[in-house]
């Protein structure tokens, strides 16, 4: 029996790998739309710190879930699931490929698997706990994490204080360890038919394409982007502007760090964020990694995914 679930073609790995232009590539070969799985670019007038393509860079290609709400409204893993659905089954009705490209593990995980049923965010109780991470620090909310449920703090990095707090948080609502609530649900709702590609490359000129990068973002006008978030009324609190590169230019805004100090520390943290983005992608079996320049072989196994000559 046929399978008539949408077929999408997922292009995730690290940042500053080339996931957009390998994207657009395929677009321009075989047809189709991008579908954005990057938690930052969706926010508007975050251009420059989230590396948000330009139209140049677009080619003309449709792309899709970029600037679809402002930096003080909420959007997660759910909300993401909610938007992108209907835009890739409509970009499947049309009889046109799919690529959904990023770099946030979590959004295509929820993409792809669905999320488990546990309750929704509670403001007051996520005030709270942001509370205790700024007064007693990271490490101590994670092995508050551990001592209720080391699973789950085995799985995140303690300085990933979105995961950890929404940790604390689910099993604070539910009385359940958060590692049993995701496990019972598996992410099985596999809604699409899915050929998963995951670029990489070497350790070494993967951190030099980052620094380059960060390097960019600050002559491209990151502080000066930043500050115009604060003029129009941006709590510089908001979760997109604790992000990388908005906390870091908030920082250099306040007087913590000199222009120098804010590019030597927005570089080791992107290159700590890659190397936590390449240790989720390894949890996936299903995910075929391939180096940017193995472009020939990356549109053979596009084209016979979709049925289309490479």
């Amino acid at each position: 029996m046929a399978d008539e679930r949408p077929s999408i073609v997922v292009i995730a790995g690290p940042t500053a790998t080339g996931k957009t232009r390998l994207a657009v590539d395929l677009a321009l070969r075989f047809g189709g739309e991008v579908v954005n799985a990057d938690s930052m670019q969706v926010y508007r007038g975050m251009d420059v710190g989230t590396a948000k393509p330009t139209e140049e860079e677009k080619r003309g290609v449709p792309h899709h879930l970029i600037d679809v709400v402002n930096p003080d409204e909420t959007f997660n893993a759910a909300v993401y699931r909610r938007t992108a659905v209907p835009v890739i089954e409509r970009i499947s009705r049309a009889g046109l490929p799919c690529y959904v490209v990023g770099g946030s593990g979590l959004y295509i995980r929820a993409l792809l698997g669905g999320l488990f049923d546990c309750p929704e965010e509670s403001e007051g109780l996520r005030r709270k706990l942001r509370r205790a991470w700024e007064k007693e620090g990271g490490r101590a909310l994670h092995e508050r994490l551990r001592s209720l449920d080391p699973d789950a703090a085995g799985a995140i990095h303690p300085n990933d204080r979105v995961r950890v707090l929404r940790a604390l948080e689910v099993i604070e609502l539910t009385g359940r360890r958060f590692s049993s609530v995701a496990r019972n649900h598996g992410f099985r709702d596999q809604g699409f038919r899915a050929l998963k590609i995951c670029l990489h490359m070497e350790r070494e000129r993967l951190y030099e394409r980052i620094n380059e990068r960060a390097v960019i973002m600050i002559e491209n006008g990151l502080v000066e982007e930043t500050r115009r978030l604060l003029d129009q009324g941006y709590s510089p609190g908001l979760k997109p502007m604790q992000s990388i590169g908005y906390r870091h230019a908030l920082a250099h805004l306040n007087g913590d760090w000199d222009q120098e100090t804010l590019v030597e520390r927005l570089q080791a943290d992107t290159r700590r964020y890659a190397k936590r983005q390449i240790t989720w992608f390894r949890g996936d079996p299903e995910y075929r990694w391939r180096a940017p320049e193995d472009g020939d072989r990356i549109r053979r196994e596009v084209g016979e995914f979709y049925g289309r000559s490479s």
